[in-house]
């Protein structure tokens, strides 16, 4: 039999049997934790899943089966004795060799004594002996085989262990087998077995704590595929790798010009740097310094790529272009979208490519909210933004050189800050600028270096040498920063400062719609101004019937409310399905799973506000979307009703356009006055106008001296406010209402 022995070290357990003092073996029972320890059970687990025995929970005993099976073949005599134990064991386990038969049977034997000096008597060894015999044919065989070979087979024993199993895997170490048991109940709790502690010894290390929340062998065993998963996801790993920012003085852009080999010398790193730098040190110098800064980067030869504003999407062509399928686990996606990762100028440089996409994808699946079909996506951005820089980055690359791409403003989603994030694993300088600061970046990452300036400066484009360069003098700067002083949460405001709206339909009398009607809507109530979009307080009404009865006073009281930026419509309908659009039969082609294709209407040769001002255009386009979401009018995404308000939206009357075009969102609003006579159905086109209208942010107000419905007809909802004002009146006509307001505003001004 083989003697246990204390260890000096836990790497004792891996020593060949013949590498051992005395050819002995260990039995150690192991009661709390630290790193070095998690680490041994992880290395002892493969070691006894590759020669030995993983028992997790109590050793079953036998069943009726077994214990049938093992009278068939051995019979029911037992006696005390190695002989007999011996010859049992022969004809139980006939592949034993003689060195293992006689071990396990001496040891086997002296345990039955133990039990016997006890006062066992000699059914209960009986029994004993019966139940140990299963165990080594029906949950040890495999080790029985192992038994006293000079790579020492494993035991690894996970629970709170019984006497019986105690002294049942102690007759499996003598006969030459290690065995490590996993006590999660503290020694004490072991010592109900083993009070003397005979049977094994106590592992005791320096900081030893209890084990950790969820620490056992089905963890170690997720950690292990979970090892070879990725041993099988990044294949042959590459000799090279980054070492970023350690070697940098924090000057940021002379950090980046700093030559490659003056960065370090140790041939398996490449030295790249990694800065966001936050606002400008000097308004005056600012574009200067940078546009110097790009003419000695390309002078010096360094590969170098600017993106201003945000990185283009992928076209359809780049995304055909890549591999893929579907997929049902993150392991499967990553290891087949990798492999389109292709640099076949230099093996080791693609590695390095593959081991980052690996890196920070893996990293992306445990952001919040992340799914395989997200991060599926993410990937294929990610690898169609390498193929377009690729080249730009990488061509004719040799270890140690580092390109640079610089990033003009911030990161405005989660894809672009994870291909920063993957690009700053490369042999690549990343700069992130970001001058203004009242725009946001979303990228964040550990290794990531941060500069921050108090000066905040608009700067639209990154100074290139071959672009038109604009730079502000000193008293332009100054003239700028006075403007901020004025303009920003002072309650005064540019000349068409800002070109993003919101509508906030107010309640009111009916009263108040002439006091509101040509005050500007700085004045409302609810007015304000949120970051860069203003907020504002409009008139959605409908006036029904006529107070007192008195028409004349009835059509002096909407004359009075045609101003110079109103438009009034009394013939209706107004606007009729009828009446040619050029633009309703591309309107199929602009709508895509419910979203409003803006680039493709401004391309469209047709389109009809490419003169208008970018941010006019856009106001009209996000509002159109809106229209469509809100599904407002009646139909919306039920009988092709949505490409009836694209249709309608881009052909708008020209007036109107101009009222848009000319609107300062912080003053005086224009107006549209809708007067409804007769019996009439107002067109779906109309209340389309009209609820677009109102988002674009124009007053708008309904007089139906009948009372009937109008344009609620197609609407989904009410929308606005109704206001009773008097009794029904019926076949008005509506007289000049803005000839009179013409004349009377030229003689006004004649007389000023």
């Amino acid at each position: 039999m083989f003697e246990h022995r204390k260890i000096r070290g836990l790497d004792d357990f891996f020593l060949d049997l013949g590498q051992r003092p005395d050819r002995c073996v260990y039995f150690y029972r192991i009661c709390g934790h630290t790193e070095e320890i998690g680490r041994f059970i992880r290395a002892y687990y493969q070691a006894a899943a590759g020669a030995g025995a993983i028992q997790e929970g109590k050793i079953p005993n036998p069943d009726g089966k077994n214990l049938a099976y093992y009278e068939e073949i051995m019979g029911t005599d037992f006696r005390m004795d190695p002989t007999f134990i011996a010859a049992g064991l022969g004809r139980w386990l006939p592949r034993m060799d003689g060195r293992q038969k006689e071990d396990v049977a001496l040891a086997l034997y002296k345990s039955l004594e133990i039990l016997r000096r006890e006062g066992k008597n000699e059914n209960i060894l009986k029994n004993v002996y019966i139940k140990w015999m299963c165990w080594l044919y029906y949950r040890f065989q495999r080790i029985v085989g192992l038994l006293g070979a000079d790579t020492v087979p494993k035991i690894l024993y996970e629970g709170m262990i019984s006497r019986y199993e105690l002294m049942f895997l102690s007759i499996l170490s003598r006969a030459g087998c290690d065995v490590v048991l996993l006590q999660h109940g503290g020694d004490a709790v072991y010592r109900r077995s083993d009070a003397a502690s005979e049977f094994s010894e106590l592992l005791e290390l320096p900081g030893m704590t209890e084990f950790p929340a969820g620490f056992g062998l089905h963890k170690v065993r997720e950690e292990i595929q979970e090892a070879l998963q990725m041993e099988r996801l990044y294949g042959q790993q590459p000799r090279i790798g980054s070492c970023t920012n350690a070697w940098i003085t924090g000057d940021g852009l002379s950090d980046i010009q700093t030559a490659v080999g003056l960065r370090g010398d140790d041939p398996v790193f490449f030295y790249n740097c990694y800065c966001r730098i936050w606002g400008v040190e000097d308004k005056v110098t600012y574009l200067g310094m940078l546009y110097r800064f790009q003419l000695e980067l390309k002078n010096s030869g360094r590969k170098l790529v600017i993106v201003d504003g945000r990185i283009p999407v992928p076209t359809a062509e780049e995304i055909g272009g890549i591999r893929r399928k579907n997929y049902t686990d993150q392991v499967q996606m990553l290891l087949d979208l990798s492999k389109n990762i292709a640099h076949p100028a230099d093996m080791e440089l693609q590695r390095v490519m593959v081991r980052a996409f690996l890196d920070v994808l893996r990293g992306e699946a445990e952001s919040p909210g992340m799914n395989l079909s997200r991060l599926t996506n993410r990937a294929v951005y990610l690898l169609c933004w390498l193929r377009r820089y690729q080249g730009a980055l990488f061509g004719g690359w040799k270890m140690p050189q580092v390109s640079c791409f610089i990033y003009m403003g911030g990161c405005r989603d989660g894809r672009e800050a994870l291909f920063l994030r993957f690009l700053s694993r490369l042999p690549v300088d990343v700069l992130i600028l970001n001058p203004d600061l009242s725009k946001k970046c979303c990228l964040r990452d550990d290794l990531l270096y941060e500069i921050h300036h108090e000066k905040t400066m608009a700067v639209r484009e990154f100074p290139r040498e071959d672009a038109g360069v604009h730079m502000g003098t000193a008293a332009y700067h100054a003239e700028r920063e006075l403007d901020t002083v004025m303009y920003q949460d002072s309650g005064m405001y540019r000349e068409q400062q800002y070109g993003k709206a919101n509508v906030v339909v107010l309640q009111t009398m009916y009263e108040e719609i002439r006091i509101l009607w040509d005050e500007e809507v700085r004045y409302r109530p609810n007015f304000s101004v949120v970051e860069d979009t203003v907020n504002i307080p409009v008139i959605f009404a409908k006036v029904s019937g006529v107070r007192d009865g008195q028409v004349s006073q009835y059509w002096q009281s909407i004359r009075e409310l045609v101003t110079e930026d109103t438009f009034v419509v009394k013939n209706v309908p107004f606007l009729g399905s009828s009446a040619e659009n050029p633009m309703r039969e591309h309107a199929v082609g602009f709508l895509r799973n419910g979203r409003v294709q803006k680039a493709k209407i401004k391309e469209h040769p047709q389109y009809p506000y490419g003169y208008l001002r970018e941010e006019v255009q856009d106001l009209i386009l996000e509002k159109m979307q809106m229209l469509i979401d809100q599904k407002t009018i009646r139909g919306t995404f039920e009988n092709g009703t949505e490409y009836t308000i694209i249709s309608t939206v881009l052909d708008l009357p020209q007036k109107i356009v101009r009222m848009i075009q000319k609107f300062d969102l912080t003053k005086k609003n224009p107006k549209l006055l809708y007067i409804h006579t007769a019996e009439a159905v107002i067109s779906l086109e109309d209340s389309i106008l009209t609820a677009f209208l109102d988002l674009i942010g124009f007053d708008v107000v309904f007089f139906v001296p009948t009372g009937y419905e109008t344009v609620e007809r197609h609407f989904n909802r009410r929308i606005f406010e109704e206001h009773q004002i008097g009794a029904y009146m019926y076949d008005l006509q509506a007289p000049d209402l803005e000839g009179r307001a013409k004349w009377m505003d030229r003689i006004f001004k004649r007389g000023r």
